[in-house]
């Protein structure tokens, strides 16, 4: 059993998915710091210096200044703002990846098929089809050359 896990975690497309992941993985960080640092301050500031961060339903029932607060006391919260922000970070992860796959595609598509050796000529006489190597139209019985 040991055999067949090496023979499978050596194969390339093992590592090949290893690596994927791994750099999936630090660029969802770097998209979730763009989404928290860079996005939402100016759009938080344009809707009423709102910090979307901090954004949170109380379902316990007490008073708390932020969420931090509420999350020591051990209240019961639903964290609307962090959702905001995990949403916009999926989206532009979605997009990039749309955006990745479609450039592959159109690199891979396939070139056009080049067009078949024609089997057919026209008689010069009645324009009828008559094979290539037919030296009499069957049609009006012409001689071709």
């Amino acid at each position: 059993m040991f055999k067949e896990f090496k023979e499978f975690a050596m194969r390339g497309n093992v590592a090949d998915m290893a690596i994927g992941i791994i750099i999936g993985a630090a660029f969802g960080k770097i998209i979730t710091s763009v989404v928290s640092d860079i996005l939402m301050p100016p759009i938080g500031l344009l809707l009423g210096k709102v910090d979307f961060s901090n954004l949170y339903l109380n379902l316990s029932g007490g008073e708390y200044p932020n969420l931090a607060a509420a999350k020591a006391a051990g209240a019961a919260t639903i964290n609307y703002g962090l959702f905001i922000n995990t949403i916009i970070d999926f989206v532009i992860v979605a997009f990039v990846i749309f955006m990745l796959i479609r450039q592959m595609n159109r690199v891979k598509r396939q070139p056009a098929p080049v067009a078949a050796e024609p089997t057919t000529k026209e008689c010069p006489f009645c324009l009828s089809n008559i094979p290539l190597k037919a030296s009499r139209c069957p049609q009006c019985t012409s001689e071709v050359k």
